[in-house]
């Protein structure tokens, strides 16, 4: 019987225990695809996951990890073989279906994308689900409209990791780009990523005064939501498109159809988790096409799995910058 390495929550007094140990590749879920695990990261879900906010996990024990990539070493389905290299991002894996913290997986075969060749099982892993969030925020900016030279495009939150990637792909597709974040220190990193200029998280946080504001973004990407979501709504151009992320500043959203009648804002909602297969080799193929790899290695950590439990409270806390790579292999 073969035995794995994997980061497993025991739920001990309603809250969820971390610790590395050996599991049986027996007791891995059922699944038509068993991938070895080379890579997989550290979101911001993962580390609500580790923590045990907003009970995302209902059955323990658990194995975490909402990314992975790796290869195929064994497949029921037609369309993979072993030596297959594959990534898994979403599908609600690491929530409700063991995920990436581990050596080896198994799972549905329609979750699964090969991996692009110009992309290494790292590489990949450095991007996951926050870049490929980033990336299909861009694409759908660039299906209502934007385009390069129509004027300042926003992404906040621009330090994390979804921001990260998306002020490099947005630079690296010839916008000018401007980053909002509340680490200003952060400054030489966010102008090396790309970024033309900087703006401080507060002055966007504040609930906004009037309905409109002046025009300032020809599009944005927004991580965080809540009151920021709000003022810029009240400062895109005409007939310009945030597209929405992320909630770290707040699901609620204090603002008015004002914007949308006066201007013909849209507000453009990103689900990464559930999003077609057919979109999802279409937004990885463009990663490995558009996004500069040697901006991509300056903005990821490498760590072993025994580090998520230290990690994932200061990535809560936003203390963490760019993107965590975990080497489950380490």
């Amino acid at each position: 019987m073969t035995r794995l390495r994997a980061l497993v929550l025991q739920e001990v007094g309603g809250k969820p225990q971390p610790r590395i140990e050996e599991i049986d590749e027996e007791s891995l879920p059922a699944g038509e695809v068993t991938v070895g695990i080379e890579y997989s990261t550290l979101n911001y879900k993962d580390a609500m996951i580790v923590e045990g906010v907003g009970r995302l996990v209902r059955q323990y024990p658990h194995v975490p990890g909402i990314d992975f990539a790796g290869t195929v070493e064994r497949s029921d389905s037609p369309e993979f073989a072993p030596g297959d290299p594959v990534i898994l991002t979403g599908w609600r894996v690491g929530e409700t279906h063991w995920g990436g913290y581990a050596e080896k997986a198994r799972v549905k075969a329609d979750w699964l994308v090969r991996r692009p060749p110009a992309l290494s099982a790292r590489q990949a892993m450095a991007i996951g689900t926050a870049g490929f969030t980033a990336m299909l925020a861009v694409m759908a900016l660039e299906k209502h409209g934007l385009a390069p030279g129509a004027g300042d495009v926003l992404v906040t939150g621009a330090a994390g990791g979804l921001g990260s990637v998306a002020v490099a792909l947005l630079s690296k597709l010839g916008h000018r780009v401007v980053a909002s974040t509340g680490r200003m220190q952060e400054r030489p990193y966010l102008a090396e990523l790309g970024a033309a200029e900087l703006v401080e998280r507060a002055t966007l946080a504040a609930k906004p005064s009037r309905p409109l504001d002046r025009e300032r973004w020809a599009g944005a990407i927004d991580a965080v939501g809540g009151t920021t979501l709000a003022t810029i709504l009240t400062q895109l151009t005409y007939r310009a498109s945030v597209a929405s992320c992320g909630l770290a500043g707040g699901s609620d959203l204090p603002t008015s159809v004002i914007p949308f009648l006066l201007r013909g804002v849209n507000l453009l909602g990103i689900d990464s988790v559930m999003c077609p297969r057919s979109e999802r080799t279409l937004a990885w193929s463009r990663l490995a096409r558009d996004l500069p790899l040697e901006r991509l290695e300056r903005m990821g950590a490498l760590v072993p799995l025994s580090e998520i439990p230290a990690l994932a409270p200061q990535l809560l806390r936003g203390d963490i910058r760019g993107r965590i790579v975990v080497a489950v292999r380490r």
